[in-house]
């Protein structure tokens, strides 16, 4: 935002000073009584300042419509919230229901996106399990995948085999895909009738221990 003068500084801090005693925004004559303005004009050139620098908003024709921005507003424009669909095995894979129970919020430059488009295909799951250590994947964390793709070979995958779901590397070996677990407890998974990607991984997110 655009460096504001003493004067202008001085308008906005009494402006927010007001709403946070009172919930509204003080009047014209108020900020001029208060500054000892002679007239309203000049308090409503300080506002008008303040409007143009991106610290303030009203809607024309609305009596006292003016409001505060907060200075991460453009910043929260980058905040999308991604539905948490519970959790998958990351371990043996299990037969399991994947309904959504609340959303993830995250800003879209901490995840590796650029806009908000790709995100229409993001989901979250809640890791269960160990077999994805080696990968820094550790039970408790939240995945966030994305559908839609194909997955290179490598890549981390939500996926759906014979009948059960679980969270693997997806690898190819002789032209035929399989699961492999980054835990050398677990084995790999050849599928023997159906392999169905659900997503690939994307970006990971970890809570701090209680």
């Amino acid at each position: 935002m655009t460096e504001l003068t003493k004067r202008q500084r001085q308008v906005l801090e009494f402006v927010q000073s007001r709403q946070r005693a009172e919930g509204l925004i003080p009047t014209l004559r108020e900020v001029a009584a208060h500054f000892g303005f002679q007239s309203s004009r000049a308090a409503a050139d300080h506002l008008d300042a303040l409007k143009r620098k991106g610290f303030l908003e009203s809607e024309p024709g609305k009596a006292r419509s003016l409001r505060l921005i907060s200075p991460f507003a453009k910043l929260r424009s980058r905040i999308v919230d991604i539905p948490l669909f519970g959790s998958i095995p990351a371990g043996v894979p299990q037969a399991r229901e994947q309904d959504a129970e609340g959303c993830v919020s995250v800003d879209i430059e901490s995840i590796g996106f650029k806009s908000t488009k790709p995100l229409r295909n993001a989901f979250a799951l809640r890791v269960s399990g160990d077999s994805m250590i080696g990968k820094n994947i550790c039970d408790g964390d939240i995945v966030i995948l994305e559908f839609g793709h194909e997955p290179r070979s490598g890549q981390i995958v939500a996926a759906y085999i014979d009948g059960a779901s679980t969270l693997k590397t997806f690898l190819l070996k002789g032209g035929k895909p399989y699961l492999r677990a980054e835990n050398p407890k677990y084995p790999d998974l050849i599928p023997a009738q159906e392999l169905t990607i659900q997503g690939v991984f994307k970006a990971l997110i970890r809570r701090a221990p209680n």
